[in-house]
């Protein structure tokens, strides 16, 4: 790879990853600590999970019907954010099974 095709590599990732760290449209992110309880912070991060995926559907389907200014890069960065936040949260899901067994089972 020639040294102009490895600057315009990385001024790709680069951008990528600017965008990836940007909020969706209308999502609030929380940086205050101990503002809410357990059970109102899991709900949100699930409407935050499920609002990625629907926005990666929307863009999606956006690009099956030819609409011009949806791109294919765009379209699987969104659906990859989308299958990591579930992935994240199916293994929260997971442990918070795991734990909540094994509270059970102690003995008192």
């Amino acid at each position: 790879m020639s040294s102009p095709a490895i600057q315009s590599a990385l001024q790709q990732m680069q951008g990528l990853s600017t965008q990836a760290a940007q909020p969706i449209k209308g999502e609030h992110i929380a940086t205050a600590v101990g503002q809410g309880s357990f059970g109102s912070e899991l709900q949100a991060s699930i409407q935050r999970i499920n609002r990625l995926q629907q926005a990666a559907n929307t863009k999606a389907m956006a690009f099956q019907a030819g609409e011009p200014n949806v791109e294919l890069n765009d379209v699987m960065v969104d659906m990859q954010k989308a299958s990591v936040a579930f992935q994240m949260g199916l293994q929260v899901r997971n442990r918070l099974v795991t734990a909540y067994r094994d509270v059970m089972n102690m003995q008192v």
